[in-house]
């Protein structure tokens, strides 16, 4: 794990969740983060490059994590943690937002004492 942690976090299409996760932790000075999308037809799709850049990826649902080993199954991929958050809301929803805020914190300051 390197000093300050590269964080990817993916969703289906890159438009609302994993953009949202991206939008609201951008400039904090604990990790880097990028997000992606499992969907051929997201915004940003996910690439080798983004996973090998990664120490830690968030996925929003359990399905993605399964899709993620399956398509990259050939590579050894960092740990992959799931926030448990529907595609119910749209980009920057304030839900969403207190939601992702306070999973990825947890997670964060659990795991890597951040």
């Amino acid at each position: 794990m390197t000093e300050r942690p590269n964080i990817l976090v993916v969703c289906g299409r890159n438009k609302k969740r994993s953009r949202t996760a991206e939008s609201i932790f951008k400039n904090d000075n604990r990790f880097s983060i990028r997000s992606a999308g499992l969907s051929p037809k997201s915004d940003r799709k996910i690439s080798e490059k983004d996973l090998n850049w990664a120490d830690l990826i968030f996925v929003m649902e359990t399905g993605q994590r399964a899709h993620l080993w399956g398509l990259y199954r050939h590579m050894e991929l960092p740990p992959i943690e799931i926030l448990d958050i529907p595609d119910d809301y749209e980009f920057m929803d304030e839900e969403l937002i207190e939601l992702l805020t306070s999973r990825i914190n947890d997670t964060l300051k659990f795991v890597y004492k951040l």
